[in-house]
C-alpha cells in the first residue's frame, strides 16, 4: 500500500484510488453564488448508490442542502440506480442525510436564515472510502454580479495571455 505524508498526518492510497478525488462537480453554484464559507459533511448513502457514485453517475447542479429539525438534508441530488441493482436498488432524487457535527449544523443554520443565503453542494469526493460533499454557503449573485465575475475572469485570462506572449518574446 502506498502512503502520503502530511505533517503528521498518514494520507493512505488503497488500491489506486487516490485520497481526494471529485467524483461530481457542480459548476453552476460558482457561477450562481458568492461564495461565503465552505465545510466538508458526509454523506448517509446506501450500498447501490455509493456502487452508481463509483460508476459515475449522478449529478447535483441543482441540489441544495437544507436544515430540518436539527438535522441536513440534501435535496435535489440526482445519483441514478444502479444499473446491477435489484428490487432493493434506491431512488434516484431521494433527500439525503448529511453528516455534521451540531456546532456545524447550528452555524449553517444561523448563516442560511439570512435572507439571499443558500446551502449549496460544490463536488461529491472520495476521501479514502468514504464519500462527503464540499457544501458552501452563498448569497445569489444577480445579473450585474455575474457581469462583474465573467469581466474579472476575463481580465485575468487576457493577463496571462499578454505573460505568454512576452516570455515568448524574449
Amino acid at each position: 500500500m502506498e502512503r502520503w505524508m502530511a505533517g503528521d498526518a498518514t494520507l493512505g492510497l488503497v488500491s489506486g484510488w487516490s485520497f481526494m478525488t471529485d467524483i461530481l462537480q457542480n459548476a453552476k453554484a460558482r457561477r450562481d453564488y458568492e461564495i461565503l464559507e465552505t465545510v466538508e459533511a458526509g454523506l448517509a448513502l446506501r450500498g447501490t448508490e455509493v456502487k452508481s457514485l463509483r460508476a459515475g453517475k449522478g449529478q447535483i447542479s441543482e441540489a441544495f442542502a437544507r436544515v430540518e429539525r436539527g438535522q441536513v438534508w440534501l435535496h435535489n441530488a440526482h445519483i441514478d440506480e444502479y444499473s446491477h441493482g435489484n428490487v432493493y436498488n434506491h431512488i434516484p432524487k431521494t433527500p439525503r442525510r448529511l453528516l455534521l457535527h451540531k456546532s456545524e449544523i447550528r452555524r449553517l443554520e444561523g448563516l442560511s436564515n439570512i435572507k439571499g443565503h443558500a446551502i449549496v453542494p460544490l463536488a461529491f469526493y472520495w476521501k479514502g472510502h468514504r464519500v462527503k460533499v464540499r457544501l458552501a454557503v452563498g448569497r445569489g449573485k444577480d445579473f450585474g454580479d455575474k457581469r462583474e465575475s465573467l469581466k474579472e475572469r476575463e481580465a485575468d485570462r487576457e493577463m496571462r495571455r499578454a505573460l505568454i506572449a512576452a516570455r515568448k518574446g524574449r
